[in-house]
């Protein structure tokens, strides 16, 4: 009897096999499980962060505070009582009224809608500009790089302020435009961050995998390089919207920018300097506002930045 061969041998590859083999897409490889937990670790260790939590509880309630606050009050932001004149705190106005009897709660909530959308808006073009310009100037270098750069520092030497009074002069003065004109001058920095970000990522190995795998030059920009920038951009984010809001102030305390009987943070707050002497609470409580919504953007951002560089996690 002969023995029997517990081994059986291995067929071979049929052409509809062959056929069925998997083929290069021209993709990087993708783990979308691992993905949604890199981004469960970062909201995870956001939320650890006590300062980051607070800085954007209190930019949300300030945030609903404007949007639906004046919709509740018995006040209106541009009725006067000029007998009532400038008066203190009281049941009656909870922050006082201003020299024209004017209700100062309903004028810093209907400031607040002007300042934050300023504030917001204009970062929001000059982070588009910025990153993308600063992007394309890192990735390509060479002669390409050294042209970008030389017109960010032209655009560096002239006077930013009176660059966005043409730009209010010639084209008009209304709203929209103030927050373009305001974001047409605030990208380069946002230039120049994002920029060093790239050249030192360009020389990351899943990069040269990318580059490798054939993936088109704007892939690799957009889904690659940018995202792993986050950090840094959102941290100088945080810090270009307060700067953007004082510019409007100083815009608007040259006839610029908000127009009365309008008002934002920046204009009370002047015309509470103005006065502080004998009406204090003009001056305190719209720089009180302010400081509020700056020291919380500052947490926020350093949370963020913490919470998506997964090289500082420390679980």
């Amino acid at each position: 009897m002969k023995p029997t061969n517990a081994t059986t041998p291995q067929s071979a590859p049929t052409a509809g096999s062959a056929a069925r083999a998997p083929q290069p897409t021209g993709e990087l490889p993708h783990n979308e499980a691992a993905a949604h937990s890199l981004w469960r670790d970062a909201w995870r260790r956001l939320a650890k962060n006590k300062l980051a939590v607070f800085g954007g509880g209190a930019l949300l309630l300030l945030t609903l505070a404007c949007l639906f606050g004046p919709l509740f009050s018995a006040y209106t932001y541009e009725a006067q009582d000029l007998d009532l004149g400038a008066s203190a705190p009281s049941a009656a106005h909870w922050l006082g009224t201003d020299t024209l009897g004017r209700d100062l709660l309903v004028r810093l909530l209907v400031g607040g809608r002007i300042s934050l959308g300023v504030g917001l808006c204009a970062t929001l073009v000059a982070l588009t500009i910025g990153v993308v310009y600063g992007a394309v100037a890192g990735f390509f270098g060479g002669k390409l790089d050294a042209l970008m750069m030389r017109v960010v520092d032209i655009m560096y030497a002239l006077p930013f302020t009176i660059f966005v009074i043409l730009l209010m002069v010639f084209f008009g003065r209304n709203i929209v435009l103030l927050f373009v004109a305001i974001g047409a001058v605030e990208w380069l920095t946002m230039a120049r961050i994002v920029r060093d970000q790239i050249l030192s990522l360009k020389k990351m190995e899943f990069i040269e995998a990318a580059h490798a795998l054939g993936l088109s030059k704007r892939r690799i920009i957009f889904r690659h390089m940018i995202p792993n920038a986050l950090g840094p951009i959102i941290v100088y984010t945080t810090l270009t919207i307060p700067a953007v809001m004082l510019l409007e102030a100083f815009l608007s305390f040259l006839g610029l920018g908000v127009q009365p009987p309008l008002s934002s943070w920046g204009v009370l707050i002047k015309d509470g300097a103005e006065k502080m002497e004998e009406f204090w609470w003009l001056l305190f409580f719209p720089g009180a506002l302010f400081s509020v919504t700056l020291f919380s953007l500052n947490f926020l951002g350093d949370g963020l930045r913490d919470a998506l560089d997964s090289r500082s996690a420390k679980d």
